[in-house]
């Protein structure tokens, strides 16, 4: 459904984006992570086609979106992380110009729109003006917007921003649902999100790709060793004499326990053997019953930091440093339609007073 080849983003001497490759699969969700600046949003922005590449190329749906941008975009519904509202029309309004603006027939545009708002939670909100809509159903009004003539691949920079804890699981649900008939490609700071509805995770550092994989993937890609936390009856003494003669343990801790009469030790182990049984076995055989015993795992948190280490600055310090070579970018874009419209309400306000 989607290939980048190759793509390569430059500022100036800035390289925001280095070789990034990648092909997503249709019907799944790809989760697309990194730390800020690492080159993310320009991505999308290229995938979109509403940035131009330094080098390299994307085909979505095997239409080049160089080459054939028209055709390409007529796949894609695309939420950037400040959804383009215009703040002066209704839900319904403004969902039925962005239907006229992707050509969705007369026939089919009440039915559609009608859909899709009961997909997204707007049922009943049609006549509110977007200005008058909380933060939560903002972002609704602009994922219905993406989701306006049924495309393929849904591109989605950070959907639930904004969103209180019921709202994110609604959307959730609503992602996995359109998941199968839709690609997904989505970005986000929520990274249990991430971990709970993705297929695929790719996480990208200083522009290039360092990982991609499922979730269980990624977390034993990245286990090297296991760490194992345990409680046991006995003296600090008797423990370390076990520990000291048993396989493959690298390091061990030890840490308070409120439990009276016993200890608490951190194990890590020399490889990813899994020793819990020997544990168990060489504790009660000496009178030390066991009373907890867990394997540490990886959360999706602790790949991401250690695969991404210290972030770059912002992309958009570079874009500060060299305006005049990308003047069309879309960081640099005319201000969204919410900021036109405050303009606009400013310059009739200082007419008034003149």
């Amino acid at each position: 459904m989607i290939k980048v080849d190759n793509l390569v983003k430059k500022y100036g001497n800035h390289v925001a984006v280095d070789h990034l490759s990648f092909e997503v699969q249709k019907g799944q969700i790809y989760g697309f992570l990194g730390p800020n600046g690492a080159g993310k949003t320009t991505t999308m922005n290229i995938m979109t086609g509403y940035l131009a590449a330094t080098e390299g190329t994307v085909e979505i749906c095997g239409f080049d979106m160089f080459e054939q941008p028209e055709e390409a975009k007529r796949h894609i519904g695309y939420l950037p992380e400040v959804p383009p509202l215009y703040l002066d029309m209704t839900v319904l309004e403004y969902l039925q110009f962005v239907a006229e603006l992707k050509k969705v027939t007369k026939t089919e545009r009440k039915e559609q729109i009608q859909e899709i708002m009961r997909m997204v939670g707007l049922l009943g909100m049609e006549k509110r003006l977007l200005r008058n809509l909380s933060k939560g159903y903002k972002q609704r009004a602009g994922l219905a917007q993406a989701m306006i003539g049924y495309p393929e691949v849904l591109i989605l920079d950070e959907p639930m921003v904004g969103l209180d804890p019921r709202e994110i699981l609604e959307i959730r649900t609503l992602l996995q649902k359109l998941a199968g008939e839709h690609t997904i490609l989505l970005s986000s700071h929520i990274l249990s999100e991430v971990d709970t509805i993705c297929d695929h995770i790719m996480i990208i550092a200083k522009g290039g790709l360092v990982a991609s994989d499922s979730p269980d993937g990624l977390r034993k890609l990245m286990v090297r060793s296991a760490e194992i936390e345990m409680t046991v009856y006995g003296s600090r003494e008797e423990a370390e004499a076990l520990l000291e003669g048993m396989e493959h343990i690298g390091s061990y801790t030890f840490e308070k326990t409120t439990e009276k009469n016993s200890i608490q030790v951190r194990i890590l182990t020399e490889d990813s053997t899994d020793i819990r049984s020997a544990l168990s076995v060489a504790f009660t055989s000496h009178d030390m019953p066991v009373l907890s015993m867990n394997r540490v795992e990886k959360s999706l948190e602790d790949i991401f930091l250690q695969l991404t280490g210290t972030p770059e600055q912002e992309v958009e310090a570079a874009e500060r440093k060299f305006p005049e070579q990308e003047a069309e970018a879309l960081e640099q874009k005319s201000p969204e339609p919410e900021n036109v419209i405050k303009i606009e309400e400013e310059e009739k306000e200082n007419d008034g007073n003149l």
